[in-house]
């Protein structure tokens, strides 16, 4: 199923228009640790389909959850760390069949704090007919070395002022 993802998106529906399944549930039930500081603020990224940079602004909701704003359509996210990997469960804002559905994506972010990448958990190895968290997190955790788990990586910049 193709659903634009943000970010953190994983943010996954991949807020970059990459393959990505949607879920009925959060990766994990509560968010693993509050919003990280260094990813607010207004990120960009070039998407060689369309020649177009696409924004990516992220802003704190509360202290467990990031609001995403992408291509005009918002995202919830929070963090959702499994087998030591940092994820994020990423529920879509928007009306229509998608709407309240969750995408998983891991989040790499550089140490300098320059680079900002996201790789969406692909439906070929996780399917969208999962019942519960608990199945979702052992196929994903079976699947961590699987090259095939996670979609390439949609890399952001922060956006110059």
């Amino acid at each position: 199923m193709k659903t634009r993802l943000l970010f953190l998106a994983a943010l996954a529906f991949t807020l970059l228009g990459l393959t990505a399944c949607t879920y009925d549930f959060p990766l994990t039930t509560k968010p693993t640790h509050p919003i990280d500081p260094r990813l607010l603020g207004d990120w960009v990224s070039y998407d060689p389909d369309d020649q177009q940079v696409r924004p990516l602004h992220v802003r704190r909701l509360d202290d467990a959850t990031y609001i995403i704003a992408f291509d005009g359509d918002l995202y919830r996210v929070s963090h959702s760390d499994l087998a030591g990997t940092a994820f994020v469960s990423v529920q879509n804002l928007q009306a229509g069949d998608d709407y309240g559905k969750f995408a998983y994506c891991t989040w790499t972010l550089s140490t300098d704090g320059r680079q900002l990448a996201v790789q969406t958990v692909q439906s070929r190895v996780v399917s969208g007919d999962l019942k519960d968290a608990a199945a979702a997190q052992q196929l994903i955790s079976a699947n961590l070395a699987n090259p095939a788990l996670l979609g390439d990586p949609v890399v952001f910049t922060p956006k110059k002022r």
